[in-house]
């Protein structure tokens, strides 16, 4: 099995949008409505220093995630990636495909100059956590977050 990782395109909108409804949380809060995600994915589309990630198998859009490139000044000025919106197919989970997955993160973000890759989960991810943590990731900060609606 040999999962292709590229850019998304436009078109590419309705499968990251049922990717990302494909488990307890995301059902919740995410439309159905790719129309409502257009302008987004057309603002991270033009921005050198983010992409749509996702990973296709034999024409199918099987994975997703969101890569930002963040400079900063803290940890002597380290260019650091941020992973978003990590989703693998729910029929496609326990398939090595997220492993792939975070290759091609780790791939692009080295050739970007990264030397730090961060994300961000909810607290009730419990196995994603185990995942991240047998990749490599370390549990080292606790996130904030405030709904300005």
């Amino acid at each position: 099995m040999t999962v292709v990782f590229r850019e998304a395109t436009e078109a590419d909108v309705p499968a990251v949008l049922a990717l990302l409804r494909d488990d307890k949380l995301g059902v919740t809060r995410e439309s159905n409505s790719a129309d409502a995600y257009l302008p987004t994915f057309r603002e991270i589309a033009a921005d050198p220093n983010n992409a749509v990630i996702v990973g296709e198998l034999d024409g199918a859009v099987i994975a997703t995630y969101h890569l930002t490139f963040i400079a900063g000044l803290s940890l002597r000025a380290t260019r650091r990636a941020q992973m978003e919106a990590v989703r693998v197919a729910s029929h496609m989970r326990g398939q090595r495909v997220g492993e792939a997955m975070f290759a091609d993160a780790e791939a692009r973000s080295r050739a970007a100059g990264c030397k730090l890759m961060q994300l961000t989960m909810n607290k009730g991810r419990t196995d994603s956590a185990r995942f991240y943590q047998r990749l490599g990731f370390t549990p080292s900060h606790i996130g904030y977050k405030r709904d300005l609606t």
